[in-house]
């Protein structure tokens, strides 16, 4: 038997009676599926849920696993089929409470790869079956100056996927279609998943330092948006060297291992000091050694949503002269637009940039958010359904 949807054919595998009134058609290819639906009656779906601000030093596992509705798209919005989620550090800093969530419980993650299953009232610009992503990004206003202007990043309505609204710690979602993004093909599902982030979130960064090529990048941290930004460094400036700064020996050789001209710890001196460094630290004391590292008018990039408490103080040694004297600058990332987005995924597909994946069950994402804050990392850490 062969399916129609759209300008698409499927060949069916399999149909079988589901739960709660839901009839299931799987069809090939592989992670196509089309449902149809009762009314009045909706599915459960397995989803790792933030209840309570929690201290993960103390509390092991802050997220629990729970069976909850099936979300429903609305007006605009389409229903998606999460097959990977990326484990980002700003889950951390929901969970411990320095960006909270605006409601519990909330479902976690905003690095969100799928496939469209159902589209809401008026919702048209994917087709079922087809492989979409959802970034940080849930949704903007649209009508503010900063909108209107191109920095949607900035919009005073700014909403973030798995903070403001429920996110890909779940087998369902559902998003404002406007603000997903079609997956290049070059890219398995938990490849793409960084990608959304730390890939398009560093992509803004190293556009924020205004590098040039055959000038010295400084990366300071190096987790998930590090590597992929000196592989993209690498490839669009050839003639720049790398140095990264990292807490780890074992972050140390894996940038070595990607082409860093030079790794060292978080408070060393590099062989000759940089144009530009990015921070991708939760500490102020990177920040502090960063500013003491850079050139003559040389500009640190703090990409962090949120600095940690613990060593406030740091920036107490602060030195005019060695740190911000002869015109250095600070700039910090705010999020970012769906043309960071877009534009990163090109780029990476173009190259392409594969990412570093370690990749966990659903049920397993308390497991990967304490190694990510025990800093036992190697490239990203992916979450599969």
């Amino acid at each position: 038997m062969v399916i129609k949807i759209g300008s698409y054919r499927y060949a069916e595998s399999k149909m079988r009676a589901g739960h709660a009134g839901i009839f299931w058609v799987q069809c090939r290819p592989v992670g196509v599926i089309i449902r149809g639906r009762h009314e009045g009656r909706d599915a459960a779906v397995k989803a790792m849920i933030l209840e309570n601000i929690a201290n993960l030093a103390r509390v092991g596992e802050p997220l629990r696993l729970v069976d909850r509705p099936e979300p429903r798209p609305g007006a605009g919005e389409i229903l998606i089929r999460v097959s990977a989620c990326g484990v980002c550090h700003t889950e951390l800093d929901e969970i411990e409470g320095r960006t909270p969530p605006p409601r519990l419980p909330v479902i976690p993650g905003h690095q969100v790869v799928g496939r469209v299953v159902e589209n809401g009232a008026g919702a048209n610009r994917f087709q079922a079956g087809q492989r979409v992503g959802v970034a940080w990004i849930y949704s903007a206003c649209g009508a503010c100056p900063q909108c209107l202007g191109g920095n949607e990043n900035l919009c005073p309505g700014f909403r973030a996927t798995g903070r403001d609204a429920d996110g890909g710690y779940a087998e369902y979602m559902a998003v404002p279609e406007a603000f997903a993004q079609p997956i290049p093909e070059v890219f398995s599902d938990a490849q793409a998943a960084p990608l959304l982030c730390a890939g398009a979130v560093g992509y803004r960064s190293l556009r924020l330092t205004g590098l040039r090529d055959g000038q010295v990048l400084g990366l300071t941290g190096f987790g998930a948006s590090g590597h992929l930004v000196l592989k993209a460094v690498r490839r669009r400036f050839p003639g720049s060297k790398v140095f990264v700064f990292a807490r780890s020996e074992a972050e140390r050789a894996f940038a070595l291992e990607l082409g860093a001209s030079w790794a060292g710890d978080t408070a060393d001196r590099p062989p000759e000091p940089c144009d530009a460094v990015i921070d991708t630290t939760p500490a102020w004391g990177p920040v502090v050694e960063a500013l003491a590292s850079l050139k003559s008018g040389g500009r640190l990039v703090i990409n962090a949503i949120r600095k940690e408490e613990v060593d406030r103080d740091r920036l107490l040694q602060l030195d005019y002269p060695a740190h911000l004297w002869l015109e250095k600058e600070i700039k910090s990332v705010a999020n970012v637009t769906r043309a960071d987005v877009r534009e990163f995924l090109e780029l990476a597909a173009g190259i392409p940039i594969l990412p570093e994946v370690q990749e966990y069950p659903l049920g397993e994402a308390n497991r990967a958010l304490a190694e990510l804050r025990a800093r036992k990392i190697r490239g990203a850490k992916v979450l599969r359904m």
